[in-house]
């Protein structure tokens, strides 16, 4: 009798036993998945050593997201990249920008959530104040649409012009109400804003292209965009494919940009120009 029940503990043993191993193996297996899983971001600019800064710290592990960032100089191909899932979330672009890709194109994007604003400004090697702007003189624009109407709302913000009542996140020069100094403009490619200081009046240069070029919007600047209402559809964002947006991997990301040592590193890497908007998606919408 003994020696049934010691067999029947035996086989007890041996069955739990199979039964931890092959648990441990389950576990070992979903956690060599998840530890192989990477989010692929694009980026551009300064934007990239941001990222880079990211995916190697410790919040990034805490958060159990493995990244691998890729750079990139051509913003188009980026977003179309990102909409084909060659990448999976880009961190480059403002709301209005993006708004103008989907209402281009007939790949879609959607937006993750808000990171930071990094202030358009308007700089002169001549003036030093806007008031200063002589009649007539030559201001130099991006030549794509949404820089383009982000500009001249920014002159508008200045007290330098006014604009139409139809002016929209891409309107352009043509919908300009009054221009009393007689501004000319000439429209640039956006990369080139720093050279082209020293030959026109003023340029209006976004941040990324600033800090390439050595400038710093809060210090060098005649005049600088401020984060409020007017300047919302401005605010950057973190991008993926429509289809994507639902992925809670992606959107751990948001939170991640956010954590307090991020926002640190990136204050004093940059001086303070990428100023942080940490808000919902509902408040570029509204």
């Amino acid at each position: 009798m003994a020696k049934h029940k010691q067999g029947k503990w035996w086989f007890l043993l041996g069955l739990a036993a199979i039964v931890a191993v092959g648990l441990g193996l389950h576990w070992a297996t979903n956690g060599q998945n998840h530890d192989e899983e990477t989010i692929t971001i694009g980026s551009l600019g300064a934007d990239v050593k941001v990222w880079q800064h990211i995916a190697a710290s410790p919040a990034a592990k805490e958060a159990g997201l493995k990244i691998k960032v890729k750079s990139f100089t051509d913003p188009v191909q980026l977003n179309r990249g990102t909409a084909s899932g060659e990448i999976d979330v880009n961190a480059f672009q403002s709301w209005a920008y993006l708004q103008n890709f989907n209402h281009e194109s007939k790949q879609k994007l959607a937006a993750l959530g808000t990171t930071y604003l990094e202030p358009m400004g308007i700089y002169s090697k001549k003036y030093h104040r806007v008031k200063d702007l002589p009649d007539g003189a030559t201001i130099a624009l991006a030549n794509n649409p949404a820089n383009t109407a982000r500009g001249l709302k920014l002159l508008a913000s200045a007290g330098l012009l006014t604009l139409k009542k139809s002016f929209g996140p891409t309107s352009g020069t043509n919908e300009i109400a009054t221009n009393p100094h007689h501004f000319k403009f000439e429209e640039i490619d956006d990369t080139t804003g720093p050279r082209v200081l020293n030959s026109v009046d003023a340029v209006l240069i976004g941040n990324t292209i600033a800090l390439e070029g050595h400038l710093n919007v809060l210090k060098d600047s005649i005049y600088h965009e401020k984060v409020d209402q007017s300047t919302k559809a401005n605010v950057n964002v973190l991008a993926t494919a429509k289809a994507n947006a639902h992925k809670a991997a992606y959107r751990k990301l948001v939170k991640l940009y956010h954590e307090p040592k991020i926002q640190k590193w990136i204050a004093d890497q940059y001086q303070g120009t990428k100023v942080e908007v940490d808000k919902p998606l509902s408040y570029l919408t509204k």
